[in-house]
């Protein structure tokens, strides 16, 4: 029973803020360090073949599957003046970088860090909050279609005070290729995101715990062909002329968020909250690159014409642990809307240019988690997918595209 109520205390207030992807285990200094995580898990979709964002889409002829999710291998060192992480995934599709960045710090002047390599984007909560501590399968929508794999090659600069004063801020600022983690940078044009993020560990007596903050992504995207298109509000309108090869259409997010944690006497809650919107360049949907697929950041050179939607997103997370017991009840709702400025029905109207990439999504989540032990998790959870109907074939009705997943995560 202790080393129970041991794994139920690491999901603490300190942690639930804390666990963030850009920091080695520890910043004392140590020889190598090596953690890790392995989620397994099965799921079923309510038909095969679906697109989904619960850990990619399903083949063409089966809606069951078993697959390893993430299975991660970190390995860090810290001394005086620096420190190194370097993390690889290993799934069935293969083993993949997912971290490699050095930091650089002064010791008498803590506040400051300096890191250069592969590393996630710093931008609002959940994008760097680690995957092995969040309570919810997966990322929300919009972000895993603006941000896909999290990470991305640049340098950052990150001031968080040490001392008495100011020592619940924390400030970044990055430079990034803006072409993803994976992936070489396809134009000389750099994009350039910032978060400003406030924690209070402590408020109430010790029974409130709050953190909040905002985001921006300053970007761009390299138009290949001599056509792009701009939203009218009923449609797209295509702009044509040669100066268009080799312009750049504007990629701009701004993001605000917050965390709520209470410490009550049934348990614990904690809310979450984010929101994002901004100018989104994606191209049309098309056989091969069909629905959301259409409006991700893009790895290559988009070789199509772009077009430019103003889109917005939020995630709302609540969950709560039961008592003082090992279980976790959640709930949560996402939405992705990747053209604000079109109404559901009139998407697929004649001569509107307006394809399944243009059609919102609203998410449904819920399931328990429990902590079976200090380093073993299991989780049920399932996501209900809903979409408007709209005039475009095969979207007139909402998709059946629900996702049951039990996953069993251990780690080290």
């Amino acid at each position: 029973m202790k080393q129970i109520l041991a794994a139920v205390l690491c999901f603490s207030a300190f942690n639930v803020f804390a666990q963030s992807n850009n920091a080695p285990s520890s910043y004392d200094t140590h020889d190598i360090t090596i953690t890790g995580y392995l989620q397994t898990q099965y799921q079923k979709a309510e038909s095969a073949g679906i697109s989904s964002f619960s850990g990619g889409e399903f083949s063409e002829n089966s809606n069951e599957r078993f697959m390893i999710r993430r299975g991660r291998l970190k390995i860090d060192r810290s001394d005086k003046f620096s420190s190194i992480v370097f993390q690889i995934d290993a799934t069935q599709n293969g083993v993949q970088l997912m971290d490699a960045f050095i930091q650089l710090h002064q010791p008498d002047i803590k506040a400051l860090m300096f890191t250069a390599g592969l590393f996630n984007r710093p931008f609002g909560h959940s994008i760097v909050y680690s995957s092995g501590y969040r309570d919810f399968p997966e990322r929300a929508r919009v972000f895993q279609t603006l941000m896909p794999r999290e990470r991305d090659l640049g340098a950052m600069i990150a001031f968080k005070p040490q001392g008495r004063f100011f020592h619940f801020l924390t400030a970044e600022l990055a430079v990034i290729n803006g072409s993803g983690h994976t992936s070489r940078d396809y134009d000389s044009r750099k994009d350039i995101l910032g978060n400003l993020g406030f924690k209070f560990d402590s408020l109430a007596n010790k029974k409130i715990h709050l953190g909040f903050g905002g985001s921006f992504y300053n970007g761009s995207v390299r138009s290949d062909t001599d056509s792009y298109f701009t939203s009218t509000g009923s449609g797209f309108s295509k702009n044509t002329s040669p100066n268009n090869i080799n312009w750049y259409a504007k990629r701009n997010y701004l993001g605000g968020n917050l965390q709520l944690q209470y410490d009550n006497t049934i348990g614990t809650t904690l809310f979450k909250v984010e929101y994002i919107e901004g100018t989104q360049p994606g191209i049309a949907s098309s056989e091969t690159i069909t629905g959301p697929a259409a409006t991700q950041s893009f790895s290559s050179q988009p070789t199509t014409d772009l077009y430019l939607r103003d889109f917005s997103g939020y995630y709302i997370w609540l969950s709560h642990r039961i008592l003082k017991s090992r279980y976790t009840a959640l709930l949560a709702y996402d939405s992705y809307d990747p053209n604000a400025d079109i109404k559901e029905e009139e998407i697929g109207v004649a001569n509107s240019n307006t394809t399944a990439a243009d059609i919102k999504f609203n998410t449904l989540g819920y399931g328990v988690a429990c902590l079976i032990n200090t380093r073993i998790k299991l989780t049920v959870y399932n996501e209900h997918v809903l979409n408007d109907p709209t005039q475009l074939p095969g979207y007139q009705n909402d998709l059946k595209d629900d996702v049951f997943t039990v996953r069993l995560q251990y780690r080290w």
